[in-house]
């Protein structure tokens, strides 16, 4: 199985927002006009109802809608890889009945969060898990909203001994513990940063792709910079990376999808609207976040002035 999804799942996935409206609504009309902007710009796969979706606030059937709009309007252009996670190992497997029922090409589940279990604890239930279906799972490992971090060595072990468990999002920042998994991972287990700050050191030492919040907003940028990290052109790699660092920053500090949510409404793209307990960002945020737009609207005119006077 590795060998296609190796093929299949790298690159550059978007952690696809919900968008509402100011009542608290789902926005599909929204929803559908991203999911067409990022593929038109680069993308490589999808990914829906992660965390970025404000997953925990959507309604069973509000999830099915997420889900069947994305779907419907990628009409088959992307893979679509989809999140499902909980802390009750037997409820994940009764969910993957009902997913059944939607076309997706992978499965991201995080480790359960709350109950804290141990190492041994992941494995059984990564373990289980994955023993209940078919399809290629990629663990998500995200400790700053589990509070549970799976430890290399349990990755590895679950990689070895569960064949359709294909990969990792690493997005716990521990930059040792994902360097362990890139040199001593099997043959075709992809490693995937989900950290958009973090993507070119970890590319550059051999990460398999990303899986970004930034590039709900700026698909085309993000897009630019993973491929030029696969074909080791890093010199432009860098300019992109360097462009995006301060509203990267800023996309964060209040928390996600706060941030970026912000910066796609300040371009006209979404209502900064969130479902509680998430909030907008501060007033003091969000006018930082305009500023840093307009001088990356400068900056990308500037250079775009060089290139034209370049063919010259």
């Amino acid at each position: 199985m590795r060998p296609d999804v190796q093929n299949t799942f790298k690159g550059l996935g978007v952690a696809l927002i919900t968008p509402f409206k100011r009542d608290g609504q789902i926005d599909f009309t929204r929803l559908s006009e991203l999911v067409d902007r990022v593929i038109d710009n680069g993308v490589d796969y999808l990914l829906a109802l992660g965390t970025t979706s404000e997953y925990p606030t959507l309604a069973p059937d509000e999830k099915d809608d997420v889900l069947r709009c994305i779907l419907e309007t990628n009409a088959k252009r992307l893979p679509v890889m989809v999140g499902l996670g909980g802390p009750n190992t037997q409820f994940m497997i009764r969910k993957l009945d009902h997913l059944s029922a939607f076309d997706v090409d992978a499965i991201l589940t995080v480790t359960p969060y709350y109950n804290k279990p141990s190492q041994a604890g992941l494995v059984a239930h990564y373990k289980t898990f994955a023993a209940a279906t078919d399809m290629p799972v990629f663990l998500y490992n995200v400790p700053g909203r589990t509070s549970c971090n799976l430890e290399a060595a349990t990755t590895l072990r679950i990689a070895e001994e569960c064949p359709n468990v294909v990969g990792i999002k690493e997005a716990s920042g521990m930059m040792k513990q994902i360097l362990q998994l890139i040199a001593k991972r099997p043959e075709g287990f992809l490693v995937i940063s989900g950290d958009d700050l973090l993507t070119l050191p970890l590319m550059a030492a051999g990460a398999d792709g990303l899986i970004s919040v930034m590039a709900n907003a700026f698909p085309k940028k993000v897009a630019d910079m993973v491929h030029h990290i696969m074909r080791q052109e890093l010199d432009e790699a860098r300019a992109i990376h360097q462009q995006l660092v301060p509203l990267t920053i800023d996309c964060f500090k209040e928390g996600s999808p706060a941030g970026v949510k912000a910066i796609m409404s300040a371009m006209s793209l979404i209502d900064n609207a969130l479902r509680l307990p998430l909030v907008p960002v501060s007033d003091k945020l969000q006018e930082e976040i305009v500023g840093l737009l307009r001088f990356l609207s400068q900056i990308s005119q500037i250079f775009a002035d060089l290139r034209r006077n370049n063919l010259r």
